[in-house]
């Protein structure tokens, strides 16, 4: 059972800490656990509770009508406001509380509803990305299991690769050559499957070898497979990985080439890199790259 702190909770629902306990001794809307040492402490229902609360209290509707609604009457409430809004911080809550539940019917419910108006492209940046931010806040502090995790992002890589797959194959004369891939034990491919999916869209060429993929194989491919650019994500930290090493020696085998790189860990761009180094720090600097080409 994961377990959350007030500041947690203000962080994921955007409700103050001093909001929340307002409510809790007002209306009680929720009551807190506390640890052997009087420490107060929340769980999954809670938190599910609050976003709930958050999402209806941001439609206007008052938190002493809220406080009325049994979970039965809340839920209905939620889904009712979810079919209807247009709020993305809603929508993004709603999301959040069908990940906590393994909920996949009505995540793909919202999730192909976005797609279907906006098509992925917006969906990804404008939803998906800020609630993956949101996943990071509960992952970084534990409070996502692993099950919880694999689930959204399972959803969200089908969604991608299958928008990926019904793109038109257009032929451009002027297109550029990219290899995409993870180093060695990286798994974590959304940013990379959607920057495929980017770069088809644009008509450019596409040379994805994916995860995982071992530092001599990227040489391989590189030395058999003529390309312009290399585009790398690397979003974890291995203790006997050194990812600058690893950028510098990419570098050097290939001095003519641009290296992009997502990374989640370095804040600006470190000055042992060489020039053909462009970091990228967001999927918007990627989409603002691509302008330029």
């Amino acid at each position: 059972m994961a377990v959350y702190s007030i500041k947690e909770l203000e962080k994921l629902s955007g409700i103050k800490a001093h909001t929340i306990r307002i409510w809790e001794k007002r209306y009680n809307l929720i009551e807190p656990h506390r640890t052997n040492t009087n420490i107060r402490y929340y769980t999954d229902n809670d938190l599910k509770k609050i976003l709930n609360v958050a999402v209806l209290n941001r439609q206007g509707i008052k938190i002493s009508n809220i406080a009325r609604l049994n979970n039965l009457e809340l839920k209905d409430e939620i889904i009712r406001i979810t079919r209807s809004t247009k709020s993305q911080d809603t929508i993004i809550d709603s999301l959040i509380i069908s990940m906590i539940e393994l909920d996949e019917y009505k995540l793909e419910a919202i999730i192909n509803k976005s797609i279907s108006k906006n098509g992925i492209k917006s969906t990804m940046i404008d939803m998906l990305y800020p609630l993956l931010d949101r996943v990071g806040i509960l992952w970084q502090s534990g409070d996502v299991n692993p099950a919880q995790e694999h689930f959204i992002s399972n959803l969200i890589r089908q969604k991608i690769i299958s928008a990926t797959d019904h793109l038109p194959n257009t032929f451009n004369p002027k297109a550029k050559k990219f290899m995409l891939l993870l180093p060695e034990g990286e798994w974590h491919e959304l940013a990379l499957l959607f920057s495929q999916f980017l770069l088809k869209e644009a008509n450019h060429d596409v040379l994805y070898l994916g995860q995982s993929v071992p530092y001599s194989d990227v040489l391989s491919a590189g030395a058999s497979k003529s390309f312009d650019f290399i585009l790398i994500s690397c979003t974890t930290t291995q203790p006997e990985f050194d990812f600058i090493v690893y950028l510098k020696d990419l570098g050097g085998a290939f001095p003519d080439k641009k290296i992009l790189c997502f990374s989640s860990f370095l804040a600006e761009r470190p000055p042992e890199l060489s020039d053909n180094h462009i970091q990228l720090r967001s999927i918007n600097d990627f989409t603002d790259y691509l302008t330029v080409l």
